[in-house]
């Protein structure tokens, strides 16, 4: 199982693949959602706020909180052959950059993302919330091995452009139509490993100012699904 907070992100989730196993709300948030409610087949429960602060452990300002299951992973197979633009991220365990990475990839139409072993769950509860409940939209899959994964990216037909400061072309001089494509993005700080940047048909860099080497990792991701994004 895993768990939505607030308004926002619950409705993201009603309309997501994912089921709901139950709701918790304030009476006003339940006044607010009754609408969205109407076919769930899913108990809900109300009850005032310091009653689902004293639950939950902290305050739960939101007033509204659910519980989905998780249901079956995807398999990485699948989802390579059903895309055409994928983000694969290397060891990306900050809570907050995953969950924007998602938004960031559901509003410049990423097909799917694929994680290797050591990212952050997509489906902990900060992620979710972050992506303002996008990652249930977004087809994700966990590689079971790391790089030898991005071996197999590259056989199913993706050019994997590994974005790093020490880059080789500048992402701007990218062609954008590539059939499939497949952005490679490590964590802040350590970066792509050399396994991975290896595995890499290209190396972009994003030109930065002087003075600074590089971005947030959710920024530098948005930039390149925007500049590779199909025109």
């Amino acid at each position: 199982m895993f768990i939505a907070e607030g308004k926002l992100v619950i409705g993201e989730l009603l309309r997501s693949r994912f089921s709901v196993r139950s709701l918790l709300l304030t009476p006003l948030r339940h006044s607010e959602m009754a609408s969205l409610l109407t076919d769930l087949m899913a108990p809900v429960y109300v009850a005032p706020q310091a009653l689902l602060n004293s639950i939950t452990g902290f305050n739960l300002h939101r007033g509204a909180v659910a519980s989905a299951s998780r249901g079956v992973p995807l398999e990485p197979s699948n989802l390579l052959e059903s895309a055409r633009r994928i983000a694969v991220l290397e060891s990306l365990n900050d809570l907050e950059n995953l969950g924007s990475l998602f938004r960031n990839a559901a509003g410049l139409g990423v097909d799917g993302v694929l994680l290797s072993p050591g990212c952050a769950d997509p489906l902990y509860r900060r992620v979710v919330r972050v992506s303002m409940g996008h990652v249930l939209h977004v087809p994700f899959a966990h590689l079971p091995s790391w790089p030898e994964g991005l071996d197999h990216i590259r056989a199913r037909g993706y050019t994997v452009v590994a974005l790093t400061p020490s880059g080789d072309v500048d992402l701007d001089d990218l062609a954008p139509a590539m059939e499939r494509t497949a952005v490679l993005l490590g964590a802040e700080g350590p970066g792509l490993t050399p396994g991975a940047l290896g595995r890499a048909h290209v190396r972009a860099r994003i030109t930065m100012a002087s003075g600074v080497d590089s971005l947030n990792v959710a920024t530098a991701g948005a930039l390149a699904f925007h500049h590779l994004r199909p025109r």
